[in-house]
């Protein structure tokens, strides 16, 4: 049985990666059996999860695993989509993970009461001697990560415009579909379905959150994705002030 190494679940959410989810939903749309096992970032073939073992055959990044399982096991996660589509599905996913993923991540490490409430406790079980110095470490290489990619060269306001930016795109590309290329998902759903959730559980208090909440297609997509998926996870759609 292939195995799975992901972060698990954590901050309300059933997998606290994006790109663990994004791996996780495109063996259950494969229906392909697995087993998940928590593992941390160094132990994967190129430092970063998700990472899987295939009988032997350790494949890591998201997008090479599902190169990989679309190759050996005969699968089309875009079975039905044209050329045209296919290439936007593929300028969609690369917003959502070149652009969106790290707007959200910098909510998520470098606003420090979001930083101590989540990702710092994942050095709980190091000793306590070494707790501080794991978490600072962890905390300066993601803000190094974020100023390569560019988002942590901005204002906490820009970086913010940058998030709406892409959830308006986001929003205007799903539109009034279930999915975002029709009636059934393809594998484009599984990374924008991974990066929703994360902004938009509440475990996290973000002006991020709060923009991603005013696009009432995107919060019903995210609760549709998660009742199909994950339908033993607890979700609540969030609901807008000039809602309620």
């Amino acid at each position: 049985m292939m195995t799975l190494y992901g972060a698990g679940p954590q901050f309300g959410l059933p997998e606290a990666s994006p790109y663990v989810t994004k791996t996780e939903i495109h063996l259950r749309m494969a229906e392909l059996p697995y087993q998940k096992v928590p593992a941390m970032p160094d132990t994967s073939p190129k430092g970063q999860l998700p990472y899987i073992d295939d009988a032997g055959e350790r494949v890591a990044d998201s997008t090479f695993i599902r190169a990989h399982i679309e190759r050996k096991y005969g699968v089309e996660l875009d079975a039905g989509l044209d050329p045209v589509q296919r290439a936007q599905a593929w300028a969609i996913e690369r917003m959502l993970e070149n652009q969106l993923g790290w707007v959200s991540a910098w909510f998520r490490f470098m606003i420090p009461e979001n930083f101590e409430k989540g990702p710092a406790h994942w050095f709980d079980g190091a000793p306590e001697a070494m707790r501080a110095s794991l978490r600072q470490k962890m905390l300066e290489n993601v803000g190094t990560n974020l100023r390569a990619v560019g988002v942590a060269r901005h204002g906490p306001e820009e970086i913010l415009a940058l998030g709406e930016r892409s959830l308006s795109a986001l929003s205007a590309l799903l539109g009034d579909k279930p999915f975002l290329f029709g009636e059934r998902p393809t594998g484009t759903d599984a990374i924008a379905f991974g990066i929703l959730a994360g902004i938009l559980t509440p475990f996290f208090d973000t002006a991020l959150r709060r923009k991603a909440e005013g696009h009432a297609n995107l919060t019903a997509y995210t609760a549709r994705m998660m009742a199909r998926f994950y339908p033993e996870h607890p979700w609540h759609t969030p609901v807008r002030a000039n809602d309620a």
